[in-house]
């Protein structure tokens, strides 16, 4: 078994913390007999993508985050560790005086000031992102939870004078960059039902976690769409347009149509595309490993569980792929939106590759993911 060694200084710090902060959670003395720590296993064949590190420019920016190094005790993230998938535009105008045009099915178009948005903010919640691309060679690490400050997106349409035939309402946000991505396409955008942005409860984010918007974060006026991928999450919004049922998909639909469970081809009209709402998931975050050097030892892993309305209850868990899933041991409570801590005690038979599944037990919820094995984690384990 290969061990982690040597980490860089602050995240050994991180991992130390969240270490100890999980383990007052789950009461290791008792069920362990105050076993020691030994190590922690890694995740196997996982590429070699860092982690809590900012890379790339201008479109291709991103950064992911570290889950090992996360706890119950701060289930927040912060700003300077919250995923990126999309770099601040370096053609970005000043936004001092930032205004949000509001157009199209309108009785008279308008602007809304960023600054009068911003006093009018108020705590949303907590809530995940996960962009719609996560994957295992990014360490699923394209993944946070916030609490956000913003304005109901439903009552700033409320104040319009809105004609008739508006259904949807398109959010549009700056993105033009210097710097592409051949893996992207420039141009955020987004078409909503307005019973999609009612039943969401949508808002223009204006802050997270009790400061403003960094600039990477969509500075001043961002979208959060609460259980809906990060796709969705608009940034640097500055326009609002109502549209009708024959409005076309953006590009930017389209690119993620695949990646929200959509037709890969990405439907022609914007009222042909699903809701593209996170459906409950889970997945490992770090694997412990604990015992007394020379004798036996056994394993603790400690995972996340977000997505769907609620977190789930019913999640089971298994290392083989022909193997029952049997009853996560242990569930946190977690806020709705947000995401929630699990943890099971693991004892390997013997040495050798264990593949790490979760499922939700229960026939009612739809877990396209996690039915495919999307959030599937390996260890190998030499000692047992």
């Amino acid at each position: 078994m290969r061990l982690v060694s040597s980490p860089p200084a602050r995240r050994r710090f991180l991992e130390a913390s969240a270490a100890a902060a999980v383990a007052a959670w789950l009461g290791r003395a008792a069920h362990a007999g105050a076993a020691p720590v030994l190590g922690t296993v890694p995740f196997a064949d996982e590429g070699s993508f860092p982690v809590d590190k900012t890379v790339g420019a201008g479109l291709g920016r991103r950064r992911a985050l570290d889950l090992s190094t996360l706890s119950p005790e701060a289930p927040a993230v912060p700003q300077d560790r919250f995923f990126i998938r999309t770099g601040c535009p370096d053609p970005l105008p000043s936004t001092s005086e930032w205004k949000v045009r509001v157009r199209g099915l309108v009785e008279a178009p308008a602007d809304l000031e960023a600054a009068a948005l911003r006093r009018e903010a108020e705590d949303r919640g907590a809530h995940v992102l996960e962009c719609a691309g996560n994957s295992r060679a990014a360490h699923f690490g394209f993944l946070s939870v916030a609490r956000w400050t913003g304005v109901p997106l439903e009552r700033v349409l409320g104040r319009l004078r809105v004609l008739p035939r508006a259904t949807r309402v398109r959010v549009s946000g700056f993105d033009q960059h210097s710097v592409l991505d051949p893996g992207s396409v420039p141009g955020a955008s987004w078409v909503f039902g307005l019973d999609q942005v009612r039943d969401a409860g949508a808002f223009l984010a204006t802050g997270m976690n009790g400061a403003p918007l960094s600039p990477d974060h969509g500075d001043p006026i961002r979208l959060v769409v609460p259980g809906w991928y990060g796709c969705t999450a608009i940034k640097w919004v500055d326009e609002i347009a109502l549209v009708d049922d024959e409005a076309p998909a953006t590009d930017q639909m389209r690119e993620y149509a695949g990646r929200t469970h959509q037709d890969p081809a990405g439907p022609r009209l914007a009222r042909d595309f699903q809701p593209a709402t996170i459906d409950p998931a889970a997945a490992a975050v770090r694997v412990d490993m604990f015992g007394a050097d020379g004798g036996k030892v056994s394993y603790r892993v400690v995972g996340l569980a977000w997505g769907g309305r609620t977190p789930p209850r019913a999640l089971a868990i298994r290392f083989r792929p022909d193997a029952p899933f049997a009853p996560v041991e242990q569930i946190g409570s977690g806020e709705a939106g947000a995401w929630t801590f699990w943890s099971h005690t693991f004892r390997p038979p013997a040495p050798g590759r264990y593949r790490i599944e979760l499922a939700v037990r229960d026939p009612g919820v739809r877990t396209r993911r996690l039915d495919i094995g999307y959030y599937a984690r390996e260890v190998e384990i030499a000692r047992v």
